[in-house]
């Protein structure tokens, strides 16, 4: 009788259940790693906040940025979601789906695939069988709308005698750009499982540093004299100093 081969084992799904916006993964690979990379993030992040608010600080001051048409509909973009983020709570579900759309674009940037999705007033989940840091935090680190509407003033370009209108592209960015902090922070503080994924330090440090980044960028951009050669050699400069400081710190122990 010839014997019957064994059928492979069903590859597990992971649910992504969120008791408000935030995932239960169940499991963390590799947990131990992750306090350890988080020390070595905080260094980075130090010098990537010296450079920001610095560079911030000059154009601001001595160039008056704080003039251009560009800081104002940016900040008035972040004025009008600041106000509607406080006057109806109900734009809540509004972040609750573009939460779980993160998840999802995220899973399949890594190859995964989305069997379930649902959005509710109390929450959303998805379930997928692809999770990992990326996957849970990059709602977090990753602001959809700010995304979608970048995409969509491209697209607008595209478009027969649609002229660039720099003043449009950063009140849109400020609106959905603020909307995703107030929200980020909000569901820091309600304490999600998303944040337990590797640890709260881990995740606090990694969400900051990639939020600063993205804000960097944004500053590049928006103003006319911080350049991506002199933010660079501002960052370099910095990381330099702070490396001499480290070492002279420790000589002094020595």
């Amino acid at each position: 009788m010839s014997s019957k081969r064994s059928r492979p084992a069903k590859k597990s799904l992971t649910s992504l259940y969120v008791s408000f916006t935030g995932v239960e993964p169940g499991y963390v690979p590799k947990r131990w790693v992750k306090f350890p990379v988080a020390l070595l993030l905080l260094p980075p992040c130090w010098v990537l906040s010296l450079t920001f608010f610095s560079a911030m600080l000059n154009t601001t001051l001595n160039d008056f940025f704080w003039a251009s048409p560009v800081f104002w509909f940016f900040s008035g973009g972040c004025a009008i979601a600041a106000i509607l983020c406080e006057g109806l709570p109900k734009l809540v579900i509004v972040y609750v789906l573009g939460h779980e759309l993160t998840h999802a674009l995220w899973v399949w940037l890594h190859g995964g695939r989305v069997h379930d999705f649902r959005v509710g007033w109390e929450g959303g989940h998805i379930i997928t069988d692809k999770t990992n840091t990326w996957v849970v935090l990059a709602p977090y680190f990753f602001p959809f709308y700010t995304a979608g509407w970048i995409i969509a003033y491209g697209l607008a370009l595209l478009i027969p005698g649609v002229s660039a209108q720099w003043e449009s592209l950063f009140f849109g960015i400020g609106l959905t750009w603020t909307f995703h902090m107030i929200y980020t922070v909000r569901m820091i503080k309600k304490g999600q499982p998303d944040i337990e994924y590797g640890g709260v330090f881990f995740s606090i440090v990694v969400i900051y540093f990639l939020n600063l980044v993205l804000i960097s960028a944004l500053l590049i951009v928006a103003s006319p004299s911080v350049t991506w050669t002199g933010f660079a050699r501002d960052l370099l400069e910095n990381a330099m100093d702070f490396s001499a400081a480290v070492v002279k710190a420790v000589s002094r122990f020595q």
